[in-house]
């Protein structure tokens, strides 16, 4: 009989988790080859080898369906990971130019010179995720989104990077002090979550999230939809989870999210 391993191997051998594992079966994007009598999932060699290039594609930066496609389309696994392996040195060069990129910053910080903002943002390529905005909320979206992009200084860029940090340790810290998602607290990151999501050109808009009470007049309401739904992105794709803490930390974003949203956001 063929090597197998458990659902709680794999996740353990992978870094992943257990959940994550069971949220590709049910997108269809990693069936288990067996799944035993006590319905514990159990994973063969093919199926390792099609997580293996799951997770390097979503490493690369691609939403899961996107992932679906690009491994239902093709059909030779040395072929393809010969492609992702090409991906993946691209990958290391962008990382690695980030690497210097930041060091520059450190040292200069460090040594009190003046920081030059030309200098501080080589591998830092929004266009990236072109191909994933596009799929998910359409051409239009990422069309506004880079133009907005393009048309901010370096200085303006840095300051929208460390407003997104900043809101990400929020809720990071948040979740660890185990507040709830209806709490003030949470309620009050939301609402800025909102706000930050509103002030991207392309964000999806509905007749649902005319703002109320929760967001000021002059701040356009996002669709309900798109907001509810990209805290359950947050949960499912790790990379995104990772922002938060985490997918106990993305699960308390998503949570309080949803009740914002239902509130009347």
């Amino acid at each position: 009989m063929e090597n197998e391993w458990s659902i709680h191997e794999v996740a353990r051998l992978t870094g992943t988790t257990s959940r994550a594992l069971r949220h590709y079966g049910e997108i269809g994007l990693l069936h288990p080859s067996r799944t035993g009598t006590n319905g514990y999932r159990h994973y063969d060699s093919a199926a390792l080898t099609r997580l293996q290039r799951i997770l390097l594609l979503r490493d690369l930066g691609l939403g899961l369906a996107a992932i679906r496609d690009v491994l239902n389309g093709a059909t030779d696994d040395a072929e393809a990971l010969a492609g992702h392996l090409r991906w993946l040195r691209e990958e290391k060069n962008r990382i690695d130019r980030q690497i210097a990129t930041i060091q520059t910053t450190v040292r200069k910080l460090e040594e009190g010179e003046d920081l030059m903002a030309e200098d501080m943002f080589d591998g830092f390529d929004h266009t990236r995720y072109q191909n994933e905005v596009e799929q998910r909320w359409g051409a239009d979206a990422y069309a506004a989104g880079d133009a907005w992009w393009r048309s901010m200084t370096d200085v303006e860029k840095e300051g929208w990077m460390i407003r997104q940090q900043q809101l990400a340790a929020d809720w990071a810290t948040a979740a660890r002090s185990g507040a709830a998602p209806g709490s003030t607290e949470a309620q009050a990151l939301a609402h800025r979550h909102f706000l930050w999501l509103a002030s991207v050109p392309g964000t999806p808009r509905g007749a649902s999230a005319a703002p109320t009470s929760h967001a000021a007049s002059t701040s356009p309401g996002l669709s309900k939809e798109y907001f509810v739904g990209l805290g359950e992105m947050y949960v499912a794709d790790e990379r995104f989870a990772a922002n938060y803490g985490g997918v106990e930390g993305a699960t308390f974003v998503r949570d309080a999210m949803r009740i914002y949203a239902e509130s009347g956001m």
